[in-house]
């Protein structure tokens, strides 16, 4: 990448090598203005306490959190997602009442839902029924805050159903009929691509729905500029479909993340 953009952090990915806590502040010398976090939380409901810190964390280190997962189950163990799981609906509403929380402290404009893998014991047209509900509800949530609820596509994950954008808007033109406005597509470069997306067909048929940006090179998921993704095209494609937010690097760093980060030729970073 060699063009001037705005750019922010995924600290749940990047960075990694420190404590969570520590995380946006090394962001912030490492001279990115914005970051963003998968759920930062080891249960869906954590007290007041713990979300204190994590708030205390993001505000002191004088960056933004421009976007933050609602509770996704155990990432480790392979779950994707909570909003189409049936039996933890608690859950995953408990999450959005505290995201939503935390977005009115901070200013964050974006909530990533992620959907759910298929399950052997649930029927898929039960779960995507569920999933519009939680969707709509979710949407409700943020939406006093002028926040959009975003939905992507993950690769990586054989159970989990949306692979393409276009399974994703038709996810969202679903919810979309219940009067529901303030869902958008998650355009993570990476995963659309891997999965076999077309990077510059996506945005053209669907750049208006685009809600966030997250960025990886492809193959590896690894620093942009080390692999084979015309990054720096879909990006000028995207502006001129529309889209003017601050494009987040959720990629794997190689060695000590900012010295990983240091390697992008960029002129302006920020958020």
């Amino acid at each position: 990448m060699s063009r001037n953009v705005p750019l922010g952090v995924n600290c749940s990915i990047l960075f990694s090598e420190l404590p969570l806590l520590e995380r946006p502040a090394a962001a912030k010398a490492a001279g990115f203005g914005a970051v963003e976090f998968w759920w930062p939380f080891s249960t869906a409901a954590p007290g007041d306490a713990e979300v204190d810190a994590f708030t205390r964390a993001v505000s002191s280190a004088g960056v933004q959190l421009i976007g933050l997962n609602f509770a996704a189950g155990d990432m480790p163990a392979g779950d994707r997602g909570l909003v189409s799981w049936p039996g933890r609906e608690p859950e995953f509403r408990d999450s959005v009442q505290i995201a939503a929380g935390i977005g009115e402290r901070l200013g964050t404009k974006a909530f990533n839902a992620l959907y759910g893998n298929r399950l052997d014991d649930a029927d898929p047209g039960a779960q995507d029924e569920l999933a519009a509900e939680n969707l709509a509800w979710a949407a409700s949530q943020v939406a006093p805050l002028g926040a959009a609820v975003l939905l992507e596509p993950v690769s990586g994950s054989p159970r989990y159903p949306l692979l393409t954008a276009k399974d994703v808007v038709t996810v969202i033109e679903r919810v979309e009929q219940a009067g529901v406005s303030n869902l958008r597509l998650l355009a993570d470069f990476y995963h659309l691509a891997v999965n076999g997306d077309d990077l510059p067909t996506v945005i053209a048929a669907y750049g208006s729905r685009i809600g966030h940006i997250q960025l990886a090179d492809a193959p590896g998921r690894h620093r942009p500029g080390t692999g084979e993704l015309d990054l720096d095209g879909s990006l000028d494609a995207a502006a001129k479909a529309g889209y003017a937010g601050t494009i987040a690097l959720e990629y794997l760093a190689v060695g000590d993340t900012a010295a990983d980060l240091a390697q992008l030729n960029l002129a302006v970073h920020g958020g």
